[in-house]
């Protein structure tokens, strides 16, 4: 054991703190991980079979709401489980995120049509919204502040064996067997990592406060921002009135959603405001040009499925290692300095492949492209997770906790909705992908123009 001197001159042992791995945390440091590994996958694993699906099942009319769909109705998820934590503590919401997680799983692994896969899809929004909520609860309150950034650290982490297996696996699966079981083959693994979780929820059943109410006037503006984008990406091309009823749309689920979020974060308020505000653009940015990814390498390069996922692989593993980096630089490392550098990393990674599509330049330009962008996610996402627990009271843990993930999907859920609209009205007088990456690096600029508003004046 270390040792120390007082000022007596007198030894004393210093005692190391305790880490996430840990004995008092390992299972549930391992099984939360777990947990969002299997989220991870399935997004990185879904993005890399989807232009295969659509061809498959002749639904490249929902390409795009295959993705935008289960992160609008896991806004609807976020909402419900945050409020339920608040209540009743997070175990009940874990356990029912998960269970919807699966049945979305086995909806989209068994589905005959494009139009069962996005109901599957739905659901999974639904289950998966709620499950990160749930966790993000337990973290709070489970371990120590001081661990915080080590665990979110921790569930950045959880991209690394996805990054480097999912997109290839998937890829691979699809080409030898079939891509349904890319979602069947998820279900077998549910159920293991929730049970490493279980033995650190006891005692947390009940750990809320029962005087809260049920939000049903949250949970009703959730599901109208969850439907005016799902509506987005049904009207955008239809002749004439699209246009019209695509705007009518972006107006009322930007209505809706400001119920959900802290006050004065759609006008940037310094703090906890523009943190999620950060948050949600920076992940609209990235995720709103991912998706189509693998597209352009399919569509325009002609590669196989497998190769297209290894353009993910760079990207993902960039996030996880810059994620670790930044936790264990710790307080060496300002929140607001990485949340600069991070955004503005994601902006050079989109320009770059923006770039690459105007350029029609190799293969290994867009792998870059996508590193860069990941590294900037690793560096900033952390950061701002650490941020909204920091400046939140146990009694909003559940409220601030929903809000963050609202951004998240929200954020990214509007994106994919314009970029869908996008793609299909541009395709026949335009270059769709530019006017994606275009958008796309557009709306991740504005994250790195307002990072600097997350931390108070003053501080």
């Amino acid at each position: 054991m270390p040792m120390t001197t007082d000022t007596g001159g007198a030894q004393t042992a210093k005692v190391a703190a305790p880490g996430i791995m840990s004995g008092a945390y390992l299972w549930i440091t391992i099984g939360a991980c777990a947990l969002v590994f299997l989220g991870a996958f399935e997004s990185l694993a879904v993005t890399t079979v989807m232009p295969a699906v659509s061809i498959d099942l002749a639904g490249e009319r929902l390409y795009a709401l295959a993705f935008a769909g289960p992160l609008a109705t896991g806004v609807i998820g976020m909402v419900v489980a945050g409020n339920w934590a608040d209540r009743r503590g997070p175990v009940a919401p874990l356990y029912a995120s998960v269970a919807l997680f699966v049945v979305g799983l086995l909806v989209a692994g068994f589905a005959p049509t494009m139009e069962v896969l996005v109901a599957g899809r739905f659901a999974q929004g639904l289950g998966n919204g709620g499950l990160m909520v749930a966790l993000y609860v337990v973290v709070a309150r489970v371990y120590p502040r001081s661990l915080h950034p080590a665990i979110f650290a921790g569930f950045a982490a959880a991209w690394v064996v996805p990054s480097l297996v999912g997109p290839t696996v998937a890829g691979a699966v699809t080409e030898l067997w079939s891509w349904h079981w890319v979602f069947l083959g998820v279900v077998f693994l549910v159920v293991p990592a929730l049970l490493m979780v279980v033995p650190a929820l006891r005692g947390l059943s009940g750990d809320g406060d029962a005087a809260t109410p049920w939000a049903f006037g949250r949970i009703g503006w959730s599901v109208l921002a969850a439907v005016a984008v799902l509506v987005l990406n049904l009207v955008g091309d239809i002749p004439g009135a699209g246009p019209v009823l695509a705007a009518a749309a972006v107006v009322v689920a930007l209505v809706a959603v400001r119920a959900l979020l802290p006050a004065g974060t759609l006008r940037a308020r310094r703090g906890l405001p523009s943190v999620l505000l950060v948050r949600g653009l920076a992940a609209a940015g990235f995720f709103g040009a991912q998706v189509y990814i693998p597209y352009l390498l399919t569509e325009r390069y002609e590669v196989s499925p497998t190769i297209a996922g290894l353009s993910l692989t760079g990207g993902a593993l960039a996030w996880s290692a810059s994620a670790t980096v930044q936790g264990r630089m710790g307080v060496r490392l300002s929140s607001v300095a990485a949340v600069r550098i991070g955004t503005i990393l994601v902006v050079a990674g989109i320009v770059l492949a923006l770039a690459a599509a105007v350029l029609t330049a190799p293969v290994v330009v867009i792998i870059v492209a996508w590193i860069v962008a990941g590294a900037g996610m690793g560096l900033m996402s952390p950061r701002t997770s650490a941020l909204t627990l920091e400046m939140s009271a146990p009694e909003n843990q559940g409220f601030n906790s929903a809000a963050m993930t609202v951004a998240d999907s929200f954020g990214s859920a509007l994106a994919l909705a314009i970029t869908g609209v996008l793609f299909t009205g541009l395709a026949s007088i335009a270059d769709p992908f530019v006017a994606v990456f275009a958008l796309a690096g557009v709306i991740a600029l504005a994250a790195a123009v307002l990072a600097p508003r997350v931390i108070p004046r003053g501080v």
